[in-house]
């Protein structure tokens, strides 16, 4: 058991981040909470972890400050491409069918847990690609980690971060600066960065497609049933759910349809 963070202080700050974000920490993973709360602990001039737990209970921008650092922001430009595979080649072929007998001429998307912002500009370029004349798209990419989301607005990235992107998609939709790359405005101007906590309904509503990876295998099975429920309630009648590779609804009461394709496996709402 470690000096710093006793058994009690452990459960008293698991307890309250689990509370507010659905975000869970076990004994597995304990180091990483630990070393995010001495980081805490010494910018505050602080010496106790117990203090520090008394001042995020009164003061709601140091809570959110440490939500924010307890997160782990893992991302990269086209990350997992099977999943952009399938958006390509079968999920957005069959929404512009779709929508066709409907006159719906818009694609609306949520990246929700964006981190940096590399997943919703990878998702915008693909569709500035390949949607017809006509076809109009809205995305927004939501985070719990404000300094995340601040790094997606900005949309400026050291030359390690733009591994992945192809020539042709560098130079249409990038601007060299400096050691990185800026976004072009052609599609900073298509993205909505928010703030949202998933133990909260986003408001979103008539979503057609929703990316959120890697941000369940966070939470435990009531936090993870209670996100998904919210996913359903922000879709459309004809609508798809991208989650993890390593993640699945298997097991979970859940009305979502399993879809396996020619590329990835990925989630349906169709009613």
């Amino acid at each position: 058991m470690s000096d710093f963070l006793n058994d009690a202080d452990f459960e008293k700050f698991r307890s309250l981040i689990y509370k507010e974000s659905g975000i869970t920490f076990s004994e597995t993973n304990r180091t990483i909470l630990e070393s995010r709360l001495r980081e805490r602990v010494k910018l505050a001039s602080l010496v106790k972890v117990g203090d520090y737990y008394n001042i995020i209970l009164k003061d709601n921008e140091e809570l959110r400050t440490l939500l924010d650092a307890v997160t782990t922001n893992l991302t990269r430009f086209f990350r997992n491409t099977a999943h952009f595979d399938t958006l390509t080649n079968y999920v957005i072929p069959d929404l512009l069918k779709h929508k066709a007998s409907r006159g719906d001429k818009e694609i609306r998307l949520w990246s929700a847990g964006c981190s940096t912002g590399e997943e919703p500009y990878t998702i915008a370029m693909i569709l500035q690609d390949i949607l017809p004349a006509g076809t109009t798209f809205k995305i927004v990419a939501s985070d719990i980690s404000l300094k995340s989301l601040m790094t997606g607005k900005e949309g400026f990235y050291p030359e390690t971060r733009i591994q992945g992107i192809s020539p042709q998609y560098l130079t249409r939709f990038f601007e060299k600066k400096g050691s990185g790359y800026q976004v072009k405005d052609q599609i900073k101007n298509l993205i909505r960065f928010d703030y949202h906590n998933m133990k909260n309904d986003s408001g979103l509503r008539n979503l057609d497609i929703v990316f959120c990876r890697n941000v369940l295998i966070y939470f435990d099975e009531v936090a993870q049933k209670a996100a998904v429920d919210r996913f359903w309630d922000a879709m459309s009648s004809h609508s798809y759910l991208f989650i993890g590779h390593s993640e699945s609804l298997f097991g979970m009461d859940t009305k979502f349809e399993f879809l396996k394709t020619e590329w990835a496996c990925i989630y349906k709402k169709f009613v």
